[in-house]
């Protein structure tokens, strides 16, 4: 940002103001420019422009210079421009709740009383056979996480103690002010106490079980009920199962995340399930009702004659339960793949021999024919007759 800007342009004010005229535009500018108000990506470096033109033209000495010999006039003096709002108050929150009425969004909260917070979220990762994940189960599964400490009621200190102790750095309050001389006057900052951070009390004696925590690990058996449908990377949540807050604050979840096994025929892509079925060349030849397994039991497929090996058969809504679909199932998608056994009895052979010399007779016949065409469409192209 250029300091070679007008400073009575910055502050909006006219070259005659007062100096209550230019505190009054100061303060209001500062609003307007304030980092965690302003949308504009130049917000800070507004800010510290701002202040620049505040101290000077709140000097009389250096608004006096300025007055008659403008930026040059300040540089032959000496001047260099060095108010730094940003380093001189890290908390601008805290200044301005202090001078301006109240502080605003986004601030860093310094000097709020630390009090009751929600613990943190777990994970747990859980897996699932093929057919668990497809119909839904019951799980019993055994966590670790923080709950509040019984002895101490989660105070974390010792319950002989008589309980935690008042702060005498801060008197209970949870936070220090310090008072600062800065070219606006003073101000009070306020920040949260460093002895008892925020808390407002002191633990003398802490609890000998979770040694002044307040919470403290614990094993538990939790049933979990996997709905039907759900499948690898779905994510279950669990209330209040996760760790115990801070100062009895209530509880984080827990996160249960799946995954599920291949199975060894069938196939999952959403909610269709898939799966590769062996048929025989007479199957496929002659056609045929084949059963071909399915998530309950067998379904059965009308096999055409002539049906070619790959062909794939559709079974409506007998796929994956759709997760809370109120009954809704996917499609189940059936591949037929021609099956060549490897090894056959010597009856089967005498029968592949002679459907081989019938399929060998059929396709001379089949050439000959073609053969006897394209003669024919050759003397048609030439004029013969």
């Amino acid at each position: 940002m250029s300091t070679e800007r007008d400073y009575y342009e910055i502050l909006g004010v006219a070259k005659g103001a007062t100096a209550d005229e230019i505190k009054k535009a100061f303060r209001k500018k500062a609003r307007e420019y304030h980092p965690d108000v302003s949308k504009d990506p130049n917000a800070e470096a507004l800010f510290k422009e701002l202040g620049e033109a505040y101290e000077v033209l709140s000097d009389p000495q250096k608004r006096q210079v300025y007055d008659a010999y403008g930026h040059e006039g300040l540089k032959g003096g000496g001047y260099q421009p060095s108010w730094d709002f940003m380093q001189t108050f890290p908390d601008l929150n805290d200044l301005f709740a202090q001078f301006f009425g109240g502080g605003f969004p986004g601030g860093s909260g310094y000097g709020q009383r630390s009090g009751p917070s929600q613990g943190e979220d777990l994970r747990f990762d859980l897996e699932l056979d093929f057919m668990e994940a497809a119909f839904g189960v019951k799980k019993e599964v055994e966590i670790n996480h923080l709950i509040h400490c019984e002895p101490c009621q989660g105070s974390g200190a010792s319950p002989d103690s008589g309980g935690p102790v008042t702060c005498q750095t801060c008197m209970g309050q949870g936070q220090i002010r310090q008072t600062t001389q800065t070219i606006i006057g003073h101000f009070t900052q306020i920040t949260t106490c460093p002895r008892c951070q925020g808390r407002g009390t002191m633990i003398v004696d802490p609890c000998k079980v979770c040694q002044g925590k307040g919470r403290h690990n614990e094993a538990k058996t939790l049933t979990l009920t996997i709905p039907p449908g759900v499948d690898s990377g779905t994510r279950l949540r669990v209330t209040q199962e996760g760790n115990a807050g801070m100062m009895n604050g209530p509880s984080g979840d827990l996160y249960v995340f799946l995954h599920v096994k291949e199975h060894a025929v069938f196939q999952r892509d959403g909610y269709d399930l898939y799966a590769q079925v062996p048929v025989t060349y007479s199957q496929l030849a002659l056609g045929d009702d084949i059963e071909v397994p399915a998530l309950e039991g067998t379904e059965k497929v009308k096999v055409p004659s002539g049906t070619q090996s790959g062909t794939i058969f559709t079974i409506k809504g007998k796929g994956i339960p759709v997760l809370n679909g109120n009954g809704r199932h996917g499609d189940y998608h059936v591949k037929t793949v021609l099956q060549v056994p490897k090894k056959i009895s010597s009856e089967e052979r005498k029968l592949l021999e002679k459907l081989k010399a019938l399929e060998s007779e059929h396709l001379h016949s089949e050439k000959s024919h073609k053969s006897s065409f394209a003669h024919k469409f050759k003397e048609v192209l030439s004029g013969g007759h």
